[in-house]
């Protein structure tokens, strides 16, 4: 399997929209929904441009995930505090038909590569609510250690969800010289 992760770019507009509409009700299960008028070609465009002003400015990395070529999930760096913290917020999502077969471990294992070495940050904390063990999997066999559990912290459709929460540091020596 041939997993790469790469900025969306203009010419992703079409593929893109295609994705998130096909896993639409599958993500929305787990997150909130995207507002109606992301879901065109206008949309789309708008939160790539947005993504791209985001990492030109070392606010927020967003990566598409293709094998083989193929888009099969999305992983994005947000929240990126640099003063005094070198952190950043995981957020990840595989396409319903993805799932299963270690595609979500293998990109978080290449965005933290990206994350601790061409981003230089020091910490990655991420969230996920108890009732996903695959995410919750994914994060434990990725090195992340759990340090806490914030009670009804999530609001998804009119309802309070728990969410774990997460951390994973850069190696010792990748940051020695910093």
């Amino acid at each position: 399997m041939n997993l790469t992760l790469t900025p969306p770019q203009w010419d992703d507009v079409n593929e893109l929209l295609a994705f998130e509409l096909a896993n639409r009700a599958f993500f929305e299960r787990w997150i909130n929904a995207r507002p109606e008028a992301y879901y065109n070609v206008e949309g789309v465009q708008r939160a790539i441009e947005n993504a791209l002003l985001e990492a030109s400015e070392d606010r927020a990395y967003q990566y598409l995930i293709r094998e083989n070529g193929v888009l099969v999930g999305r992983i994005n760096f947000t929240q990126v505090r640099r003063r005094y913290y070198h952190s950043a917020s995981l957020g990840y999502r595989m396409g319903a038909e993805f799932t299963g077969r270690g595609l979500a471990r293998q990109a978080v294992a290449l965005g933290l590569q990206k994350a601790f070495g061409e981003h230089a940050l020091k910490r990655i904390e991420a969230t996920v609510r108890p009732e996903n063990p695959g995410s919750l999997r994914v994060l434990q066999r990725s090195g992340f250690t759990q340090y806490g559990h914030s009670r009804k912290a999530f609001l998804l459709d009119g309802q309070w969800f728990d969410l774990l929460l997460f951390e994973v540091h850069a190696p010792a020596l990748s940051h020695a010289s910093r």
